[in-house]
């Protein structure tokens, strides 16, 4: 039987460390399924793995795009899954770790299969949005799928800001005709793994505490030169990033440097917010506090591991 030891929870949090004292306990590879760090350009402001980290187990999908090549989740799904397939046949346990909740549950659960929609709609959307904004798109939404919004509303309200998923949202109903929703739960995935959760969190105020020191670590490290060197290609998807976006700002002369990384701590912390939301959501997770000594993870990984 095949495992994939899935370590979840807010950023900042401890993460990447305990996934590297795992991989090396088991002797396994690590995937990261965190969507800021996939692009190479990017590494500062995405608090990729250190020199020393990388080097101490096998990472996958750490900078391994570019900004400028369009990447989805579910591209992500094909290429882990792909390669999970051909790391369980070296080891029936394998790492992953990340605090993108979407990318995490494309991996464990797979995605609902939609039809292909004719480019036209894509280009129609593009425009619509760029002359009327999030708004018109919400407004689309509410007219073709009215459950599915509310359904956003209630339980999910930042999506409706995302333009992403609004887009594709949007997309696909007219795209199809048919209301998005009614395309969800439709298909089965199959995994050739078990998955094992584990959870990491801590007291809100030591969280945001964590978060506020990484970003001055952050600023220490250069991330102002690094979002200086994106900044012409602000407009990509890839870009429209905490941490980037604030200095992106500063750059316009819209605030000062002092208010963006303010801004940028702020917005941190309520990413993780919603990672925490998204996250505890997920069935079967076993959530450790973040000081909780990786020898005690791995007694209870092994416990279950050998029982199931």
């Amino acid at each position: 039987m095949n495992y994939l030891i899935t370590i979840i929870g807010p950023t900042a949090i401890g993460k990447t460390s305990l996934s590297i004292a795992l991989a090396r306990h088991f002797g396994c590879d690590i995937l990261s399924c965190d969507s800021r760090q996939f692009f190479k350009e990017m590494c500062i402001g995405t608090a990729v793995p250190n020199e020393e980290e990388l080097k101490s187990a096998t990472h996958h999908f750490i900078q391994n795009k570019s900004i400028f090549e369009s990447y989805s989740v579910g591209d992500f799904e094909q290429e882990a899954i792909a390669k999970l397939d051909d790391l369980f046949t070296q080891n029936n346990i394998q790492i992953m770790v990340g605090g993108s909740g979407l990318y995490v549950d494309a991996v464990l659960k797979g995605f609902d299969d939609f039809p292909d929609i004719d480019e036209s709609f894509r280009a129609q959307i593009n425009a619509d949005f760029e002359e009327f904004g999030i708004d018109y798109l919400q407004q689309k939404l509410k007219e073709f799928d009215p459950l599915y919004f509310q359904k956003l509303t209630t339980e999910n309200p930042q999506t409706l800001q995302n333009p992403q998923r609004m887009k594709r949202f949007v997309e696909v109903c007219l795209g199809t005709g048919k209301p998005y929703s009614s395309f969800i739960g439709q298909k089965k995935n199959s995994r050739h793994f078990t998955p094992i959760v584990i959870g990491l969190e801590a007291e809100r105020d030591i969280m945001y505490d964590r978060i506020n020191q990484r970003v001055d670590l952050m600023v220490s490290e250069g991330l102002l030169a690094e979002a200086k060197k994106l900044y012409p290609n602000k407009h990509l998807n890839a870009l429209q990033t905490v941490g980037y976006r604030e200095l992106f700002d500063y750059f316009d002369g819209k605030t000062t440097l002092e208010f963006a990384i303010e801004e940028i701590k702020k917005n941190t912390r309520r990413f993780a917010k919603r990672q925490l939301t998204w996250f505890k959501r997920t069935e079967n997770a076993m959530w450790f506090d973040y000081k909780t000594a990786p020898k005690e993870i791995i007694n209870h990984l092994q416990f279950i591991i050998h029982n199931s």
